[in-house]
């Protein structure tokens, strides 16, 4: 039997003594892995993962840019990873293995290990290898190599800077001598005449990669990376042909296909019969047939914003133009964000839904791969189920039929968009702006996704900065965006347009700015219709279609409401008199505590109250959420109570799908105010009782005998007194007077509250003046401060993503990035919260599987820290304020010892809350106590 022939038996014996991996787990017996078997493993899976896995959006991308199409792409995506670890053929690199150097040496790559030593951090192998590859390809020619040396040099997540290639140039030694350049010289051909990119090498000198593209070749780089240098999939040993290794590695890996979606039902009732569970009788609602007929036709890429009542049906409208808009683009894909956790478990059910109906399009590996995506994910039941499969791709048969599940690869850290199908909230779409290492993993993900903002109208003016940024790269890419939004202001509605567009058709100069007759967001900007659906043009610029109202409006009478506990609990005693669930949201969680106490003392136990708020332990906040949802969700979900009221915080405003007979709220920006009152008579029901039967809300948390209305101090902590007086002026002839119709009414009070209108009586003006001043200094203030870490604006082509990422931030993980991509303001630390009994430290009694005794002086058996880490809890501003905070972590820290705990990736880095059996603990200048029914309560003292 002859011997496999190895596709580095040509290379010279120098080249072939290369060494580009060492066994770290010592479980190899060879010990290491020469650089040809790893860079020709690393092509091969690129070949690989183009053939088989990446989406055609971004194949078409990278084809477009090339005169050969998508097999010059291909052959450029398997040549850049065939030669990315090239700077590992320098002495800088090479002397990190002392044995291996050696050999080395003596084939003739000489170096002077102590003058390298000293030197060697000047040239990481990937800037190194930028340096080579530029070099080379100069030298056949090319008048700038950066746009392609670019992905070597970034596909350790970071692309080179100038300063640290001018490190490289200033010391070439690292590189090495002749022999060293001539090594480097004949892998670098060798890779080039083996994938096939000799023989186009002169064609791609002069085509100008966009930055998108650069980073999308860097991603999928980076990937192939990965995957080859998995010592399981891909072993230290050199008896195998290629093939057999590709074939082996692969079918281990066994990644998802991605979806190809087969084209949708033409006829719309035919569509969300097939996709969703309609109300028998029910049919399409008109702006759902706006949307699909819109999607059918809207320039590709593009932008739709459909703004349209709550409850009127834009998540399923938004999943029927995902289909039809990744069919016509070439996606496989959606993301899904939202402005919250819980928003997002509610989301991900409805997404697990539509995925079972959606028609499979493959013929064999069909399975789909979902991702959850936020802090608390893998304690949402459904989630985690789909996680814990037990085939090796952990990818289950889902009950419906469909193969739905986790895929253990594409879950790990990094990877959270390279999932076909992801929910999230709107961080990771946002961290998409965020200069942050490893960038071009999750633009590679989104770039092969139709991308969709629910609750556009929900970031602030520092998440907006991030957001915009990332609407501009994703019209670079092509990728198709939806955005939803009940109380969109028509302003946000013109940025958000400008903005993709800036990505799609590039940046406008200053001279084409001035030729510009007109506005071309005008039209968008001044449009004042409901409901709308608005695409992008062909050209910059954007339509606005009306559509008809669906006849579910509502016409709810508004009252004022003295801020006074006796004045609440006697309205709730008089209107549910015979029965009713009410709804109270309350703009803080103190006020939420405070009202829910003040309401159980005067109403006593016939009028039940519950609350609902941040301030929860993660497993505690979930169950919270579900029972919210099963309990005054749509008919016929659950049994409702007779009687019933939740005190919430802003948790019950935004996507979620409940239903109240009476609401109670706090003075809030009037958007927000709009969408606490789609909680009321959300369904139609024939049973409210008579004190409830029609819909009616009540304006509280302000001094309404004041002129203007003084809102109560935590609102105004939490939005700014303009916001709030605006919107107080725009309700004014509602309040014991008109109606308010929904959604009639939705349009023309948002966009007069944030418009420059002058609006209120004339008495209010001074004290509007003096608001508006700060709150446009605060504003100013607030995206100057976001653009410190925010991404660049798209460069022209050719640009290279040098420079790209610097002076980002160097967050480790999302929950660090996340403090850069919200308002510093936010509630950021969150503890473990264990209890203290006789013996030791024990999980929560009152969670399912609670009591368990907790060690630290070790790492905790089990599944026991992943239960530990269900017992998150946020700690409320007061306790993270600058002049407490460091006082508040020392103490924590000082308290018990978890040295041991450092090696538990649930566990690392985590501050620990121990509480008696009260639920008491004493922390700094704070008395704490934690409820399950309460949650946590703060008082300082």
């Amino acid at each position: 039997m002859t011997a496999p022939t190895l596709s580095g038996q040509a290379l010279s014996e120098a080249a072939r003594s290369v060494w580009g991996k060492t066994d770290r787990k010592g479980t190899s017996p060879v010990g290491w892995l020469p650089l040809w078997r790893h860079l020709a493993d690393s092509a091969a899976v690129a070949g690989q993962l183009w053939d088989s896995w990446v989406s055609p959006a971004v194949r078409r991308l990278l084809a477009d840019q090339l005169p050969g199409g998508d097999a010059d792409a291909r052959t450029l995506a398997v040549w850049l990873a065939g030669i990315h670890d090239i700077g590992k053929a320098t002495p800088a690199f090479a002397i990190q293995a002392p044995a291996l150097a050696e050999r080395m040496r003596d084939r003739g790559l000489a170096f002077n290990r102590g003058q390298i030593q000293v030197d060697r951090r000047h040239a990481r192998h990937d800037v190194a290898g930028h340096v080579v590859l530029a070099e080379w390809l100069r030298d056949q020619g090319w008048p700038d190599p950066d746009p392609y040396a670019v992905v070597v040099g970034g596909h350790h997540g970071t692309p080179p800077t100038d300063e640290g290639l001018l490190a490289v140039l200033t010391h070439p030694h690292l590189l090495g001598n002749d022999p060293w350049a001539e090594v480097q010289r004949e892998l670098l051909v060798w890779m080039t005449e083996r994938s096939g990119a000799g023989e186009r090498l002169t064609e791609w000198r002069h085509a100008s990669l966009t930055q998108p593209a650069q980073a999308a070749l860097t991603g999928l780089v980076i990937v192939a990376d990965w995957i080859a240098s998995n010592e399981e999939l891909f072993p230290y040993t050199l008896d195998r042909p290629d093939s057999d290794r590709l074939r082996t590695g692969w079918e281990t890996l066994d990644l998802p296909a991605p979806w190809v979606p087969v084209t949708p039902p033409t006829q719309v009732d035919e569509l969300f019969t097939a996709r969703f569970d309609l109300p028998d009788g029910a049919s399409p609602r008109p702006v759902q047939r706006a949307v699909v007929g819109l999607a059918s036709v809207m320039p590709v890429p593009g932008m739709m914003i459909v703004e349209a009542a709550m409850g009127e049906g834009k998540t399923e409208a938004a999943l029927a133009a995902v289909e039809i808009l990744a069919q016509r683009s070439g996606a496989s894909g959606c993301y899904f964000a939202l402005p919250t956790r819980a928003t997002s478990d509610a989301m991900f059910s409805r997404l697990l839904s539509w995925l079972r109906r959606l028609p499979d399009a493959w013929t064999d590996r069909g399975h789909r791969d979902v991702r959850l995506a936020h802090g608390k994910a893998a304690f949402n039941p459904e989630y985690d189920r789909l996680r814990y499969a037990s085939l090796p791709s952990a990818i289950a048969q889902d009950a419906g039929g469909a193969d739905i599940g986790v895929h253990t690869w594409l879950a790990g850290p990094k990877r959270t968009m390279l999932s076909s199908f992801v929910v999230g909230t709107i961080d990771q779409l946002l961290f998409a702006a965020l200069r942050s290492r490893h960038l071009v993993l999750r633009h590679l993900g989104l770039a092969g996704k139709v991308v969709v903002i629910d609750e556009a109208h929900a970031y602030d003016v520092y998440m907006s900065t991030f957001l915009d940024r990332a609407l501009e790269w994703l019209g670079a890419y092509g990728a198709p965006v939806v955005v939803l939004s009940a109380t969109l202001p028509a302003r946000r509605r013109a940025e958000m347009m400008a903005a993709y567009d800036n990505g799609r058709l590039g940046r406008l100069t200053r001279r084409e700015r001035r030729k510009l007759a007109t506005d071309p967001y005008a039209a968008v900007r001044d449009d004042l219709r409901y409901p709308l659906v608005t695409v992008c043009n062909a050209e910059r610029g954007a339509t606005a279609t009306s559509c008809d109202e669906s006849g579910r409006g509502v016409a709810v009478s508004l009252h004022r409401l003295d801020d006074d506990p006796a004045a609440l609990a006697e309205l709730l005693r008089e209107r549910l008199s015979e029965g009713g669930c009410a709804l109270v949201v309350r703009n803080t969680v103190a006020r939420v505590q405070q009202t829910a106490a003040a309401l159980r003392e005067a109403l006593g136990p016939e009028f039940p109250v519950s609350v609902a708020h941040s301030r929860f332990m993660a497993v505690d906040r979930a169950a919270k959420d579900r029972w919210l949802r099963e309990t005054f969700g749509p008919p016929g979900d659950a049994e409702r109570p007779t009687r019933h009221i939740v005190v919430a915080s802003q948790v019950a405003e935004q996507s979620l799908d409940i239903d109240f007979d009476l609401l109670v709220t706090d003075l809030a920006p009037v958007d927000l105010v709009l969408q606490r009152l789609g909680r009321l008579h959300r369904h139609p029901r024939a049973d409210r009782p008579t004190g409830v039967a029609a819909p009616a809300a009540w304006i509280t948390g302000a001094d309404w005998s004041a002129d203007p209305p003084q809102p109560v101090s935590g609102s105004q902590r939490v939005y700014h007194r303009y916001v709030l007086l605006r919107g107080a002026a725009v309700l004014l002839p509602h309040l014991d007077g008109a109606p308010l119709r929904l959604p009639a009414d939705i349009a023309p009070l948002t966009q007069t509250a944030y418009s420059d209108e002058p609006v209120g009586p004339p008495t209010w003006q001074p004290a509007l003046a003096e608001a508006r001043e700060r709150y446009e200094d605060e504003q100013a203030t607030k995206e100057v401060n976001a653009r410190s870490y925010r991404l660049g604006e798209v460069a022209e082509p050719g640009t290279p993503l040098i420079n790209w990422l610097a002076g980002g931030t160097d967050a480790k993980d999302d929950r660090m990035a996340q403090g850069h991509v919200r308002d510093s303001d936010a509630e950021s630390l969150e503890v473990l919260l264990l209890v203290r009994a006789p013996d030791g430290l024990v999980l929560p009694p009152w969670i399912a599987g609670g009591g368990v005794p907790v060690p630290t002086a070790d790492v905790p058996p089990g599944s026991l820290p992943r239960r530990i880490a269900r017992c998150a809890l946020p700690l409320p501003r007061m306790m993270t304020a600058p002049e407490v905070i460091d006082e508040v972590i020392g103490e924590l820290e000082r308290r018990i010892d978890l040295t041991a705990w450092q090696s538990n990736h649930w566990l690392a880095g985590e501050l620990l809350l121990d509480v008696d059996g009260d639920g008491r603990a004493r922390v700094g200048p704070f008395d704490l106590q934690y409820d399950v029914h309460e949650g946590l309560h703060v008082v300082r003292s």
